[in-house]
């Protein structure tokens, strides 16, 4: 375990899912809904509500990265692929705090030692586009729409 003024980062079991999924959620709305289309706010509900996840979730093939700050969720990272961001979300009075970079450094040094990785992918919306590009994220296509969910997609070399 890993921690950051006060916050403590870990790997996240199936006990934190539904924590996770709905500070996923709250936090899509608050800042990235205005860029989705009716469809695509609907479709990234029924991903979070999908049962899927859990299962997979379960079975460690969908990896979950929390921050805990006094017992309450405040951050989470998801992968999906042992490469590929999915979800990356920290509430709104913890943003600009270092979590979201600590969870991002916390999923690519698990990559890299567990998996061999050297890599990450993302496909970052257009409020969290300038937030990867901080951390060294590269453009590797033009933006998309898919679904009604708007992203472009994103890579970052492990060392």
């Amino acid at each position: 375990m890993t921690s950051i003024r006060g916050v403590t980062l870990r790997r996240g079991t199936r006990a934190d899912w539904d924590a996770a999924r709905e500070l996923a959620w709250k936090t899509f709305n608050e800042f990235d809904a205005v860029d989705y289309t009716p469809e695509g706010r609907q479709n990234f509900r029924k991903f979070l509500d999908d049962l899927t996840l859990l299962r997979l979730l379960g079975q460690g093939d969908y990896l979950l990265f929390v921050a805990i700050l006094y017992g309450t969720t405040v951050g989470m990272l998801t992968l999906r692929d042992r490469v590929h961001i999915s979800l990356l979300f920290v509430t709104g009075d913890c943003h600009r705090n270092g979590i979201g970079s600590a969870l991002v450094e916390l999923a690519a040094e698990t990559v890299a030692a567990e998996y061999g990785g050297s890599f990450l992918t993302v496909n970052a919306s257009h409020y969290a586009e300038p937030f990867y590009r901080k951390l060294g994220f590269v453009v590797t296509g033009s933006e998309q729409v898919q679904d009604g969910i708007r992203y472009t997609p994103m890579v970052l070399e492990l060392e």
